[in-house]
């Protein structure tokens, strides 16, 4: 059946929806990996959002069995300029429309993904609705993705034992990706994973080697009721943040965020080390930047950075251990050029071996 995006600015577009619903709503962003699109709809961190792929030919190789980031598919909704209707792979088990018929995820193809990413990268991130009638529509009903509490929706409810390994890491659930998972257990690692919200006493209760502060939806600044807990942990024991990770433990040592006009989404992020010059290509997913003039007087350096706008990438402490990355080093989709940053944080626990209290 015919179908509508219309944008919050007003302008409407015109495609095929693939699957029946009468009205969705989302925040509008785009992706510009050219695959990746099984572990983009899986991602957590896609919580609220409607995808605009920039590649032109999205489900060419269907959907497999073994590719997913979460157990239910994450985004409100995925736009493309074509669909292929059957996957060619000798692992897909259906095609991409088949799939998001079966989970309700609204897809809608033959839409002027081009001029959609343009607006976007002229007049930011914006909400948008998905309809099948773009008459009479208002977004006044809609609470602005900005504003939502997401991550409860997607954090683990109770707390999981993965793995047997001789490093105890106790994973804070924000909405993780197993792909995370998977390379701390490739590590050698024994992970815990545990609700967002759990208390220093929980985490202190399981004796963990260190803690890892997972991805997530939404904006880091409706969490800050738990900011005071993350800086209790991080104190005593060896940390890493990733991508809203790496945001929550900014802002619990004092620095600040901001919301980018349309964000990093895609697996070809260019990103240097301020310390040894070598470059990564990185995967990325976030709308919100720790804001390089806010570090001042927090102990926190700056450790990586954005090629291309010359945003903060991540983060170290000059007193403690914390290691923080706005990018994803288990780069699924995407180059696998900073997974040895979970190495780099597995050695942090070796060198502190296991004493929990600093000087």
């Amino acid at each position: 059946m015919k179908g509508y995006v219309v944008l919050e600015n007003g302008e409407v577009f015109e495609g095929i929806l693939h699957t029946s619903h009468t009205e969705v709503h989302g925040e509008i962003v785009f992706f510009t990996g050219m695959s990746g699109y099984q572990e983009v709809l899986s991602d957590p961190s896609f919580k609220g959002q409607m995808v605009v792929f920039t590649y032109p030919l999205i489900g060419n190789y269907g959907v497999n069995e073994n590719d997913f980031e979460s157990t239910n598919p994450q985004v409100n909704a995925l736009l493309v300029s074509e669909v292929s209707e059957e996957g060619f792979h000798y692992e897909a088990s259906s095609s991409l429309v088949t799939y998001c018929e079966k989970h309700s995820i609204p897809l809608l193809s033959g839409v002027d993904t081009r001029a959609i990413v343009k607006r976007i990268r002229e007049q930011g991130d914006m909400r948008a609705i998905i309809t099948t009638d773009p008459t009479n529509l208002s977004f006044d009903q809609y609470t602005p993705l900005g504003q939502q509490e997401v991550v409860p929706m997607v954090s683990s409810a109770k707390i999981e034992v993965h793995g047997n390994g001789d490093h105890h890491i106790v994973m804070v659930d924000f909405g993780y990706k197993r792909s995370i998972l998977h390379s701390l257990l490739k590590q050698g690692c024994k992970v815990t994973i545990v609700p967002y919200n759990s208390s220093y006493q929980v985490i202190e209760s399981l004796q963990p080697d260190g803690v890892l502060y997972t991805n997530g939806p939404g904006n880091p600044k409706q969490l800050q009721h738990i900011l005071p807990i993350i800086k209790e942990v991080a104190k005593v024991y060896p940390t890493m943040g990733i991508c809203l990770g790496h945001q929550l433990l900014a802002l619990a040592f004092g620095a600040d965020t901001e919301k980018l006009t349309f964000g990093h989404r895609g697996s070809n992020q260019p990103v240097i080390d301020l310390v040894t010059n070598k470059v990564y290509m990185t995967s990325q997913n976030h709308s919100y930047v720790v804001k390089e003039d806010s570090l001042v007087g927090t102990d926190l350096e700056a450790k990586f950075m954005n090629i291309n706008d010359r945003s903060i990438e991540g983060l170290i402490h000059t007193k403690y251990p914390v290691l923080t990355v706005q990018f994803h080093p288990e780069a699924h989709p995407g180059p696998s050029d900073s997974e040895q940053l979970f190495y780099t944080f597995i050695e942090m626990l070796r060198n502190k071996g296991r004493e929990k209290v600093y000087a």
